[in-house]
């Protein structure tokens, strides 16, 4: 039986790709450049403030002026972490039946817990989540399989009953090393050269409601004990 389903945040739980975009946008133009198309923000999402600010301003860690652009995002991101920020068409469906059949979720992400569990509890979800790992709950982050085996241990499930989505290869690679299921969430932020047919997961979905049909098929197919 599937007990616990895991969703990476950005990108897979929550479109938070509009506040990021913002925050980008409003450091960039304290910085004196103009903002970029949300077409071009969106598919860096998932990678985090580092490939933000990459894109923006061509920095990385260690460069003269990433740390004080780094702030600066950080502090408009935090001012506005919901602002336009929704969970995924079909998420809060799919987390009502979860919880109906007893089954539990929660969140594993590499976001700080800073901004993780604020904003779900804006969204309120925190109180609903079994379990949040966030990117300096565990060392170290995803790719390595340590913040999933955390969660595994925090709901009380074996890796075999839980189900990993999200909607980048190191989401996948992470799931994969945990001994998940594993799911390519195809509605996030993949961008053009991205190619999750390669990723190996156990499935790729279109939408979050195909979660439910994954789990009552990999069910289904167990042979029963006699």
């Amino acid at each position: 039986m599937i007990k616990t389903v895991l969703f990476d945040l950005d990108g897979t739980l929550a479109d938070t790709a509009p506040d990021l975009a913002h925050a980008l946008n409003r450091t960039l133009e304290a910085f004196g450049r103009p903002p970029l198309p949300y077409e071009r923000i969106r598919p860096v999402v998932s990678h985090g403030g580092v490939a933000l600010l990459r894109l923006g301003f061509d920095l990385g860690p260690g460069e003269p002026g990433y740390d004080e652009r780094r702030a600066h995002l950080l502090e408009v991101y935090r001012a506005n972490l919901t602002r336009e920020t929704r969970p995924f068409p079909g998420i809060p469906e799919l987390l009502e039946w979860l919880e109906a059949g007893k089954r539990n979720w929660g969140v594993v992400t590499n976001k700080p817990a800073w901004l993780t569990e604020p904003l779900l509890e804006q969204l309120g979800l925190l109180a609903r989540a079994a379990v949040v790992v966030s990117g300096d709950t565990v060392e170290p982050n995803k790719p390595h399989p340590a913040p999933l085996l955390h969660a595994c241990h925090q709901t009380g499930s074996m890796p075999g009953q839980c189900i990993y989505v999200g909607d980048a290869e190191r989401d996948i690679q992470a799931g994969r090393a945990a001994g998940m299921h594993t799911l390519v969430a195809l509605f996030g932020y993949l961008a053009a050269a991205d190619d999750p047919a390669a990723w190996q997961a156990d499935g790729l979905i279109n939408a979050p409601g195909d979660i439910m049909e994954f789990i009552l098929s990999a069910e289904a197919s167990k042979p029963s004990v006699r």
